[in-house]
């Protein structure tokens, strides 16, 4: 009873399967039955008979069912709350007279605390602040903050969504790896390997792409290790083999369709296939679940990088899960130093550490269920920063750390002000999360990290060199966006004044100016697979400040401020053409907030309808609002084939109109494949999918 009284009170309501009689009926009497109403009928006003998982009435209506626990009644005040509201304006009137050393305690009753002021932008709800979705003896609970304030319809389209989505991958060919490994089906691979001459061709694309941003391998001993078994396929060894077909499935990702074409004389979408299913076949003849061998992982984990951009958020988060639990038995979260493992093996497994622990904690955001298995538990020191060519196997003493730039510059700043991030969300004791007390006490961190990373990194910079150029980039945006950070909980509590309103609006801005100027520098274009998503620290959450001000504070901006902000808008839609499609709620939500924008305060000087506001129009009018989950169906069948493998081209963003030229097919786009920093608390924007 008291264990059914905690799942009530805390909004995680237990679903049991109901038993069937010997026709196969329901027998009712023996059905779970809840102590409140569902709230579909709670808001339609009729008698709910409680059963779960799908009530009478609602099974009747063919209605979506949901039961959430009522939020508990606040007690009376008692009779002595006077005297304690008294006094808490006594203490608050001497303290901001400087009478009082200490700060008072609580607030006054009735009075509403502060936000806590807190760089995690990643944490689970509060205590008894999750939910649980049930439809037709299907279940799924949601706790996190970034799916918290969706509408009831839309959190109910992801669980439907998700069955329609087994349904495709399983008729389709995007089977997820697991499923050969529970099999423990084989396959030879040797037809599925690439001449010599394209395998050194797909080689040099990932050294050149993908290696600098990642900075997963050594790149001289897997240099030899490719030569030698491209060479002589049939000789590979099982380890070798994932790693080669990782590879080549990576380069191949980061590629042009033209590009592909020209090197292989085939569609960018049938050799991503073929070596999607080869990596996939290859991890599983190396039993990759039982694996203690690190190539094995950093193949692993090659492979899913990529594959965010294809897999749907929650399979995808079970695959990271997957790499996250083998990292954990080979001891990756613990550092290599005081295992006393060899010099090489230390920096090889922070490397890949670090690259999955980010990967892992963008996967458990996007599908809802708040911090990553690895955010509290881990020692693991950051790589040194030193040249591939100044380590190697076998050597017995540790390398010495460049100070200046080495290849290892993009990572090591990313990491540098990601721990900040870390940090703060890392109480002293374990467990719960850490907030800063005052808005001085979270600019000294800030602050402290603004100075290592410009000291450490920035400084050493060459803003000719694209990943120099880029990493400057990155790192800015990032001290900009934890400063954007903590002023968002006054935003929120509409708070804030019309000076710190602009403020805030001037750090969104500087973000999206940022992002614009990756986007168009030409050097770039070769990491365009990482930069066409929104990859920047704070990018999320400026969309919606300076929608929002738009929208609704406009008032406060003059009419240059407005036009120029509607210009980087539109240069925003541009570059990332992902918010112009059908794949998300998410993107749906983006469109609503543009339009209510634009439709309430447009760019003081008349001009013509911009094509992202026209494309925005056309697709919110093809969605219908109530029934998220309807989104697939309305996208014509020419333009997704479902059994094709869904690609994401880096090129399609020169589209003039990409929304309207063509779908990604089934892709489903995370934001970024860096520490987990840049999603938006959604907690702070509830409006924003309130929009009627």
């Amino acid at each position: 009873m008291a264990a059914a009284d905690h799942h009530t009170r805390s909004g995680l309501v237990p679903i049991a399967p109901a038993p069937v009689n010997e026709n196969g009926a329901n027998q009712k009497s023996a059905q779970a039955v809840m102590a409140f109403s569902c709230r579909t009928c709670a808001k339609r006003k009729v008698k709910c008979d409680k059963v779960t998982p799908i009530c009478s009435s609602c099974r009747k209506a063919k209605l979506d069912c949901l039961y959430q626990a009522p939020l508990s009644r606040s007690r009376k005040r008692k009779p002595s709350d006077d005297e304690l509201e008294k006094l808490a304006r006594y203490e608050r009137i001497l303290y901001e007279h400087g009478l009082l050393d200490a700060e008072p305690s609580s607030p006054a009753v009735g009075e509403t605390p502060e936000e806590p002021i807190s760089l995690q932008w990643n944490e689970p709800g509060e205590s008894g602040s999750g939910k649980l979705l049930a439809n037709q003896g299907k279940s799924r609970y949601i706790d996190s903050r970034f799916w918290h304030n969706f509408g009831d319809n839309e959190i109910q389209g992801m669980l439907d969504g998700e069955h329609e989505d087994d349904d495709q991958m399983a008729s389709g060919s995007m089977i997820d790896p697991l499923t050969g490994a529970f099999l423990g089906s084989q396959q030879d691979l040797l037809q599925y390997h690439p001449t010599h001459m394209k395998a050194m061709s797909m080689w040099e694309t990932y050294t050149n792409r993908i290696e600098p941003l990642c900075k997963i391998l050594h790149v001289p001993s897997t240099a030899e290790m490719l030569v030698r078994a491209s060479k002589e396929p049939e000789k590979a060894s099982k380890t070798d083999e994932c790693l080669l077909f990782a590879i080549y499935h990576f380069a191949v990702f980061s590629i042009t369709e033209d590009e592909c074409i020209a090197q292989f004389g085939k569609s960018r979408a049938t050799v991503m296939e073929r070596y999607h299913f080869a990596t996939r076949q290859a991890l599983v003849n190396a039993s990759f679940l039982k694996t203690t061998e690190l190539p094995i992982l950093q193949a692993l984990v090659i492979f899913l990088i990529p594959c965010a951009f294809f897999y749907d958020p929650n399979t995808y988060w079970i695959l990271t899960g997957v790499a996250t639990r083998i990292a954990q038995r080979m001891g990756l979260h613990r550092d290599g130093e005081t295992l006393a493992l060899p010099p090489f093996e230390v920096q090889m497994r922070r490397r890949l550490f670090y690259r999955l622990l980010p990967l892992d904690a963008n996967a458990s955001q996007m599908s809802g269920v708040g911090l990553s298995i690895l955010s509290l538990t881990w020692d693991t020191k950051e790589p040194l920063n030193v040249d591939d060519n100044q380590i190697w196997p076998g050597m017995t003493k540790a390398p010495q750390e460049k100070k200046g730039a080495s290849e290892m510059i993009f990572c090591l700043a990313r990491a540098s002000v990601g721990k900040y991030f870390a940090k703060a969300g890392r109480p002293n004791n374990g467990s719960g999360s850490a907030h800063f007390k005052d808005y001085q006490e979270a600019e000294l961190v800030i602050s402290k990290a603004e100075s290592e990373v410009e000291e450490t990194f920035i400084r050493y910079c060459d803003v000719i060199n694209p990943l120099h150029f880029l990493t400057v980039c990155s790192i800015r945006s990032g001290i900009i966006a934890m400063r954007l950070r903590i002023h968002l909980p006054r935003i929120r509590n509409q708070t804030a004044t019309d000076e710190e309103k602009r403020n805030t609006f001037q750090f969104a801005r500087r973000i999206l100016d940022t992002d614009s100027a990756v986007c168009a520098n030409a050097s770039l274009t070769k990491y365009r697979w990482h930069t066409r998503p929104l990859f920047l620290w704070g990018t999320w959450d400026s969309l919606v400040v300076v929608l929002t001000i738009l929208w609704r504070n406009c008032d406060i901006l003059s009419a240059l401020e407005v036009d120029a902000a509607w210009k980087i808008l539109e240069s925003v839609f541009y570059n990332h053409d992902e918010l112009l499609e059908l794949k998300r709620a998410l993107y749906l939500a983006f469109g609503r907030l543009t339009l209510k924008a634009w439709d309430t305060h447009p760019p003081s000087i008349s001009v013509p309808e911009p094509s992202f506001i026209t494309t925005l129009r056309y697709l919110q009018k093809r969605i219908p609002r109530n029934r998220i989950k309807e989104k697939a169906r309305s996208v014509d069948t020419e333009d997704i084939d479902a059994n094709s493998t869904p690609i994401f081209d880096p090129s399609s963003a020169n589209d003039a109109n990409p929304s309207l030229n063509g779908y990604f097919e089934n892709a489903d786009f995370d934001f970024s494949l860096e520490f987990n920093l840049e999603e938006p608390d959604w907690a702070f924007w509830d409006h924003l999918l309130q929009i009627s």
